[in-house]
Order: C-alpha cells, then structure tokens, then sequence
C-alpha cells in the first residue's frame, strides 16, 4: 500500500532551493521509502505521537505527518544541507 506524499508550502519551498537534479533525487527517495513505509526507515515519532515523524533521508532532515485515514503524508518541514 503507497501513500501520496504531498509537500507543505514551507517544505516545497525549502525544496525549491535545491538544484533540479537534487529536487529530483529528493523527491523520488521520499516517494519510494516513506510514501511506501511511513512508520519505518529510521524515522521516529516526535514528542511521542506516533504520526508525526522526522527522518534523515537522502542527505535532507525531514519531519512529515502521517495521515493513515487518507493514505497520505505530508512533509511539513525540510532541511537539505546539501544543494
């Protein structure tokens, strides 16, 4: 079962920043891990609620939320050191 992943303003604009290339890279990483297992590849629940998330992914920290009703996670934050 895959979950849209969808981009909160904050998250797609700090992902705008990156180069096409990376944007790409990013994108595609995100969609084939967390869009497929939100709950596994080393993300950890922050302040203890289990559908909101931060994971380091791809070279990028991410913190997404979780809506299992829907089948959808959304990136709410994203820092990409690495351009």
């Amino acid at each position: 079962m895959a979950y849209l992943v969808q981009y909160a303003d904050h998250a797609e604009a700090e992902l705008s920043k990156l180069s096409v290339a990376r944007q790409r890279e990013l994108r595609s990483t995100v969609d084939g891990t967390i869009g497929r297992d939100p709950y596994g590849h080393g993300s950890s629940p922050v302040r203890g609620e289990r559908d909101r998330r931060d994971v380091d992914l791809a070279g990028a920290v991410l913190r997404y939320e979780v809506s299992r009703g829907v089948l959808v996670v959304t990136v709410l934050r994203l820092v990409a050191p690495f351009g």
